[in-house]
């Protein structure tokens, strides 16, 4: 292919991603299937030029750095503040409650329409079904009360996080053989790859603070990739070390104490923390536009003209906004719309499908099964979220969003595309 028509190609998709930001935040369109369908007729035009390109290894490299982005991205999110604890710790339990629950129940729900497929290999497919998108949700919910905001940002965050870990952690401990090794060997992995992280990323930020130069964001991007690399050659959980850089360079205030606090520049971290996290949504915002679009080129789309495509993601729809409710109305005791109807899915869905190891894969699991559940999970979304915003403002309770809590709400306005 000519290398001025694949900029020009590069270039045309950036644009039309970015204004697909702003008509998805006037019409409450979500920007991912706008992508998926720009991959799809990028499809439709490829075969009927005759044209092949080998283009999954470009997933793989995008899934990978598109993994790092996403949990770097959650964790820069994440502020823990003492008095937010009481929401922290309500929003982690109902978002593992949630990930447990779905997982198992997909799984054997996946089991029951592939009878030949053990447990271990459904719930691998189960996980990225059942993870929510916090870069769908986070600029999504700002027009929500406070409450509802924070705790979906937290929610959707935890599940983030830890259902790539414990997607990773099931793939790469397939060889235990035993519960009690597996727990063993999952325990010691995690606190080894725990010690390993904070004595790292501690090292990190002493060196980010005192390095001099302006280019320093991709500098560290590059150790942290090379860090997570080195990391999955030896068998460890990798991503703990990106979780861990991030939350640092978050709450370094608040998980650092006596002469390790004392060590680091605040006014220096903090400068570093606002280049951090402009560039980490820059970069993650490219990654995600690609992405989509060439998992649109890869749908295939004859499987969509299958009915139990359809009954099958049906199916696993119900199961997760059952459960949320049923959790929602023990944990919470409140009002439960519209966070029972807010699970949507996204890249992440997508990225564990393609991560699925080859001794997992079942060839009778249909791919277009993603496609449906994260549209619909999206639309989903979309309708609950207008449904709400009509009630409050009939019911005159939406002046907290557009009177004092505005400044609060201006830093998620940005729709990051998932």
């Amino acid at each position: 292919m000519n290398a001025y028509l694949f900029l020009i190609g590069l270039c045309v998709i950036i644009i039309f991603s970015f204004f697909t930001n702003m008509f998805s935040r006037k019409t409450n369109v979500p920007s991912v299937l706008i992508l998926i369908l720009l991959g799809v007729g990028v499809q439709e035009l490829m075969t009927y030029f005759e044209m092949e390109p080998d283009y999954f290894w470009a997933l793989e490299v995008l899934g990978i750095v598109g993994l790092i982005m996403i949990v770097l991205e959650a964790a820069l999110d994440l502020e823990l503040k003492k008095e937010n604890w009481p929401l922290i710790w309500k929003s982690f339990t109902i978002a593992s409650l949630s990930l447990g629950l779905t997982a198992v129940s997909i799984a054997f729900i996946i089991q029951f329409f592939i009878p030949e497929i053990y447990f271990l290999p459904a719930l691998v497919y189960a996980l990225p079904l059942s993870i929510m998108s916090s870069a769908i949700i986070i600029p999504s919910v700002a027009n929500l009360t406070k409450y509802k905001r924070e705790f979906l940002i937290y929610e959707s965050t935890f599940s983030d996080i830890l259902g790539i870990m414990v997607f990773y952690m099931i793939v790469e401990n397939l060889n235990v053989e035993g519960m009690r090794q597996l727990s063993f060997a999952i325990g010691s992995n995690i606190v080894l790859t725990l010690v390993i992280s904070v004595v790292l990323c501690y090292g990190l930020l002493y060196i980010i603070q005192n390095i001099k130069g302006d280019a320093k964001f991709f500098l560290f991007l590059a150790v942290l990739v090379l860090l997570y690399a080195v990391g999955k050659m030896f068998h460890l959980s990798s991503l703990i070390i990106i979780l861990m850089f991030g939350l640092l360079l978050r709450n370094y205030k608040v998980l650092l104490f006596g002469r390790l606090r004392e060590w680091l520049n605040d006014s220096r971290i903090d400068g570093v923390f606002d280049q951090f996290k402009m560039i980490t949504k820059e970069t993650a915002f490219l990654v995600r536009t690609f992405f989509f679009v060439v998992f649109g080129m890869t749908l295939p789309l004859a499987s969509l003209f299958n009915w139990k495509v359809w009954l099958i993601s049906v199916i696993f729809l119900a199961v997760t906004f059952i459960l949320r409710f049923g959790l929602f109305y023990v944990i919470e005791r409140k009002d439960t719309l519209p966070q029972t109807f807010i699970a949507p899915k996204g890249l992440i869905t997508v990225l564990l499908f393609f991560a699925i190891p080859e001794s997992l894969r079942a060839e009778k699991f249909e791919g277009a099964v993603l496609f449906v559940v994260i549209i619909a999970t999206s639309l989903i979304m979309a309708w609950a979220l207008i449904a709400t915003k009509s009630t409050n403002t009939t019911d005159g309770i939406d002046e907290e969003v557009e009177g004092g809590d505005e400044g609060e709400t201006s830093d998620f306005i940005e729709l990051p595309i998932d």
